[in-house]
């Protein structure tokens, strides 16, 4: 029996019985969303780009969704952060929107603190949050399916389903979402320490063109002065400060003057 939180005081509505047909396409489904997650980080896609394809991708994998997004947890201030390119329907992007933005009380971020997945048969008698479903009934939208993306014993994030009826997701559609939310967890982490490198390796390279066009300016104003190399650096940073301009702009105008009059006496006959 899967594991979840279903809706307190709610008995769901009895679901008829799937046949073996259904239960084989069903799980035809869920390996193609499970094959989609595992070959989605070698191709170094940028995080919000693998987000929507894992958002796409749920919503193969599990029975009964009408429209799937994948919140991530802001670690800076510990709580969902909207993804806009996270959504497979734009009433998703919507109920993100009221969810996070509005009102901080839904599934996804029941489900995301209790570590849980979190089950919803009909918003807008859900105890739970009481605004929250009012609000997305009124959309249409009745039933709600999150699952926590779980690094070890952090949640690192949830992926969101949603259905227009009413009791869509029952033992079934949970056990297949779990089974999806594993893999696509690691996936997204993958992809979220990839691109963390990428942008530390940028930083890095950005310092060492900084630093090689600050040497360059130091050397242009010792040839010129005589002075030694931390006079002319101090020299550097005045000029800074004068122009109020960063140090490496600085330094890059002077060298591109000095460069642009050395080609000038080239010119000259």
């Amino acid at each position: 029996m899967a594991e979840y939180d279903a809706q307190p005081g709610r008995e769901p509505q009895e679901q008829p019985a799937l046949s073996a047909a259904q239960r084989q396409a069903d799980e035809v489904d869920l390996y193609a969303g499970l094959r989609g997650v595992a070959g989605i980080v070698a191709d170094a896609r940028g995080v919000l780009e693998l987000l929507a394809e894992v958002a796409e991708f749920a919503a193969q994998a599990i029975p009964g969704v009408d429209g799937a997004g994948v919140a991530l947890i802001d670690p800076y201030e510990g709580r969902p952060t909207i993804q806009t390119g996270a959504a497979t329907a734009e009433f998703v992007h919507d109920i993100d929107i009221v969810q996070y933005n509005e009102l901080n009380e839904g599934p996804c971020i029941t489900s995301m603190q209790s570590r849980r997945a979190t089950v919803s048969g009909s918003l807008g008698s859900d105890t739970r949050w009481p605004h929250f479903g009012g609000r997305v009934a009124r959309m249409g939208v009745h039933s709600a399916l999150s699952l926590p993306l779980m690094v070890g014993e952090e949640a690192i994030g949830a992926i969101n389903s949603y259905a227009y009826s009413r009791d869509a997701f029952g033992e079934h559609a949970v056990r297949l979402g779990s089974q999806f939310a594993g893999p696509a967890a690691v996936s997204v982490y993958n992809a979220q320490l990839l691109a963390a490198a990428l942008e530390r390796t940028e930083r890095l390279q950005r310092a060492l063109d900084s630093r090689a066009v600050i040497d360059q300016a130091i050397g242009i104003i010792r040839s010129r002065s005589g002075v030694g190399a931390q006079v002319a650096f101090d020299r550097l940073v005045r000029m800074s400060q004068a122009e109020n301009a960063k140090l490496h702009l600085v330094a890059e105008q002077l060298v591109d003057e000095a460069v642009r009059r050395a080609q000038a006496r080239q010119r000259q006959p």
